[in-house]
């Protein structure tokens, strides 16, 4: 019956919940006098002549006080605590107009002792009827999730880790939801185990599997926003043997900017398995190159040049160039930073340009007509068995690509070319890397022609000026997380799907960073840059690719399945290596490395070859590739790339005879 009533109120019109209010609090208001003056003689209070008009009188006062002050705005199933201020308020002020009526109206019977009692107990039944309402509305509309298709039973019962102030708003968010029923804390302050919040109990970490037991908790929810990185994979580690699906809130700055809500729980971020901290950014390195210039990303559509592009228009540039060959990543990248834009209230300017690097003269015309003065080259091709099978496209892309706009940048005079490259560059094993390892030598070579052609100019026109005045630069690091071809996407949709989750080899190691560090870390490189520098990413402890795998699995909730635990939820099988795919990477070739002013950026020393020489040899790869000659092709790298030692034979269809093509594709 009760249910049923609550239904039906739950599904009146806005103003037929006004006017069920407003009629419950005339009775209140009635009630509220009748007990003052009853309480105050002692016995039942029957009013006499004059006094009836009081009781009249006490309704037409208190309501439109109580409407002023916004008592019939409030949504009754989500008030809060704070609510009962307002209801202070507006029960104080109509006792005391009360009162001043009560005392000037001429009748003498009538105790002072009547207007405090009348005030107490009108603001007690007030609030307590509207408490009340509170939670029996809530716990109805609890029960249906918000609407008539979601039942109790299809909840989730979760933990939440942190019984500080973000986890009782997590809990308190989360009361209303459709999706999770909150169960109980776990805190690792012991001072507050055994006690509750919010009818919550709160336990020690040591206490997970009871409550998973008990509860058939499915989830464990990280209510800790402000915690440092180090201290959320510490946590992460303690959780993993339970095989829990871990999930986290958002952080306080996504909170307070308005992006998230509390309750927008997400997935574990994968930065926090690595315990990696955040160094934070130099402000000066980062805006010497960008604010108030003229910057141009290629590939600004990719993973890198899209973060890139994000981090740009923070510090002001200018104008901010976007080259992209791919048409729907260049309108979606200019469609969110604009966006960006508008919610920050920040006006730049952002120019879109379609085109390839590979087109000499696009890109040199754009550099020149925008009068480009910073660029970063983040256009190339990067997976690496899919390189394998198209060498001559990463050829033209990764090397000519990089030459093209390096001589663009030279012929329009930018101030500064910063190189996005790979760890894969280092002594490779792939064509990837070594198209990436010529891509810097060309990059080393025009900063060593540069400094030539200073000191020959130098000495015949004593013109210290006439110079080439582009600095070039690189940036060398390892895999980002998330990135387009990154395991860890690929994971989590293997883990959605049920399995098997795949790794190559179980000794595979892999350096990681997060997308945005790096590119903050490759911006303020760029500002260090003197020219033909080769700067390394400080990368941190390389990390097991099945490690990784397992970790994932855990955290999703699921059991590993193997010959140990056949019942489990997730295989993980071994697939081999991939065609040019290293066990290991290296971010140096040698070991002539120093510091810098930053933490987390070295500049290493390294082989160089003069620009006679390697003009030379693009001249013979650029006629290979053509011929689609990629053993000749091979020749050149050994000859260039350091330490190249390619893995596998050449994979490219088209290379080959007509007739083994065929046979090879329906094989």
């Amino acid at each position: 019956m009760m249910s049923r009533l609550a239904h039906w109120l739950i599904d009146l019109s806005r103003r037929n919940k006004a006017i069920i209010l407003i009629s419950t609090d005339v009775f209140f208001v009635v009630i509220a006098l009748w007990a003052a003056f009853s309480l105050r003689w002692g016995e039942l209070y029957i009013p006499k002549g004059d006094e009836w008009y009081l009781f009249a009188v006490a309704p037409v006062i208190a309501i439109p006080i109580f409407a002023k002050l916004g008592l019939y705005r409030t949504i009754i199933r989500y008030i809060e605590i704070s609510a009962l201020w307002t209801i202070i308020q507006a029960t104080t002020l109509y006792a005391l107009v009360f009162a001043f009526i009560l005392y000037e109206s001429g009748i003498q019977v009538i105790p002072r002792t009547v207007s405090p009692l009348n005030w107490l107990l009108i603001m007690m039944l007030v609030g307590s009827s509207r408490f009340f309402a509170h939670w029996w509305l809530g716990e109805t509309y609890f029960r249906l999730g918000g609407n008539r298709r979601t039942t109790e039973s299809t909840k989730k019962n979760v933990v939440i880790y942190g019984a500080g102030s973000a986890g009782v708003q997590l809990a308190s968010a989360l009361a209303y939801g459709r999706d999770f029923r909150s169960v109980a804390f776990i805190d690792d302050d012991k001072s507050l185990h055994k006690r509750k919040v919010n009818g919550l109990r709160i336990y020690p970490l040591s206490s997970l599997g009871y409550l998973i037991e008990r509860y058939q908790v499915s989830d464990v929810l990280l209510a800790m926003p402000s915690a440092k990185r180090a201290r959320i994979s510490e946590l992460i580690r303690l959780l993993e043997p339970y095989a829990i699906h871990v999930m986290s809130m958002p952080g306080l700055s996504d909170i307070a900017q308005g992006r998230v809500t509390v309750d927008a729980l997400q997935e574990v971020d994968i930065a926090d398995l690595l315990g990696r901290p955040p160094v934070a950014p130099d402000q000066a390195l980062l805006k010497s190159t960008i604010t108030d210039k003229v910057v141009m990303v290629t590939g600004a559509g990719g993973s890198i040049g899209s973060e890139l592009c994000r981090q740009i228009i923070q510090l002001q540039p200018l104008v901010l160039i976007l080259f992209e060959v791919s048409e729907f990543a260049l309108y979606a990248i200019e469609k969110e930073l604009h966006h960006l834009l508008t919610k920050a209230s920040k006006s730049i300017e952002i120019i879109t340009i379609l085109g390839s690097v590979t087109n000499a003269q696009r890109i040199e015309k754009v550099c020149k007509a925008f009068k480009v003065q910073t660029i970063y080259h983040a256009a190339a091709y990067k997976h690496v068995p899919m390189v394998e099978k198209n060498p001559g496209e990463a050829i033209w892309n990764n090397i000519f690509g990089t030459l093209y706009a390096a001589q663009a940048a030279i012929n329009a005079e930018v101030e500064l070319f910063v190189l996005i490259s790979t760890d894969k560059a280092v002594r490779p094993t792939n064509t990837m890397g070594a198209t990436k390892r010529f891509a810097e030598l060309i990059l080393q070579a025009l900063s060593l022609k540069a400094e030539y052609q200073a000191i020959r100019d130098a000495k015949e026109t004593a013109i210290p000026e006439a110079i080439v005045k582009t600095r070039f630069t690189m940036v060398r690091f390892g895999n980002v997380l998330g990135s387009s071809g990154s395991v860890v996407p690929l994971f989590r949709e293997q883990i959605a799907r049920g399995g098997p989750v795949t790794v190559t080899d179980a000794r595979i190691i892999r350096y990681f960073m997060t997308i945005p560090e790096a590119s903050q870390l490759v911006i303020q490189a760029g500002a260090l840059a003197k020219g033909g520098d080769v700067f390394v990413l400080d990368m941190g402890a390389p990390i097991r690719i099945l490690d990784l795998a397992k970790r994932m699995i855990h955290l999703s909730g699921l059991e590993i399945k193997d010959e140990d635990y056949p019942s489990g939820d997730i295989e993980i099988s071994f697939t081999g290596l991939r065609p040019g795919e290293k066990l290991y990477e290296e971010l140096l070739i040698g070991n002539n490395v120093s510091e810098t002013s930053h933490p987390r950026i070295m500049r290493a020393e390294e082989q160089i070859i003069p620009w006679a020489e390697l003009g030379k040899m693009l001249n013979i790869l650029e006629q290979a590739t053509k011929d689609d000659d990629f053993e000749r092709a091979r020749e050149i790298f050994k000859l260039a790339v350091c330490g190249f030692v390619p893995q596998c034979k050449i994979e490219d269809l088209l290379s080959k005879q007509p007739g083994d093509t065929i046979n090879n594709i329906t094989n």
